[in-house]
């Protein structure tokens, strides 16, 4: 008679591993179809309180492209809880620094929600700078961002 509408339990849950070779990719465009993985947003099981999404592993997230010339004007500040100590960096300095992969964490954590449900999802996002990574005993599958859309890659 009446619709049941689908919620989905802890015991249901079945995280999925992929991995997303970034080699080429548009990084907000990258950030946002994972920020949608990591939240299960793309399963018809999603329920909105529930951690119902993939792992995701990013490999060569130093290889990822900024379009327009955001690679030398997009910049990031951080605070260090000092009076005036806001600082910044530009997106160059961050890709050509030691810890290139933060471009590609940063985008991702800020499209997902901020509390403890989105730092719990966040902590299933896996990136490295390489072409490596140590979750080959996870079998993850590969997920191809850049067949999607045409405007998803780009080459730098």
């Amino acid at each position: 008679m009446f619709g049941h509408t689908h919620s989905t339990k802890t015991a249901d849950i079945e995280k999925k591993w992929v991995v997303v070779d970034a080699k080429g990719l548009v990084v907000g465009r990258l950030a946002s179809l994972v920020a949608m993985r990591l939240r299960g947003k793309h399963k018809p099981s999603f329920t909105s309180h529930m951690d119902d999404g993939d792992c995701v592993v990013i490999v060569n997230a130093d290889k990822i492209v900024l379009t327009g010339r955001k690679r030398e004007q997009k910049v990031y500040y951080h605070h260090t809880s000092y009076i005036g100590g806001i600082k910044e960096r530009s997106a160059k300095a961050i890709l050509e620094g030691k810890f290139p992969e933060r471009i590609v964490t940063k985008a991702v954590e800020r499209m997902l929600p901020r509390g403890p449900l989105g730092r719990k999802q966040l902590g299933h996002l896996h990136v490295y700078k390489g072409p490596d990574h140590p979750h080959a005993a996870q079998q993850p599958a590969s997920l191809d961002i850049a067949s999607l859309n045409r405007k998803n890659s780009r080459s730098a």
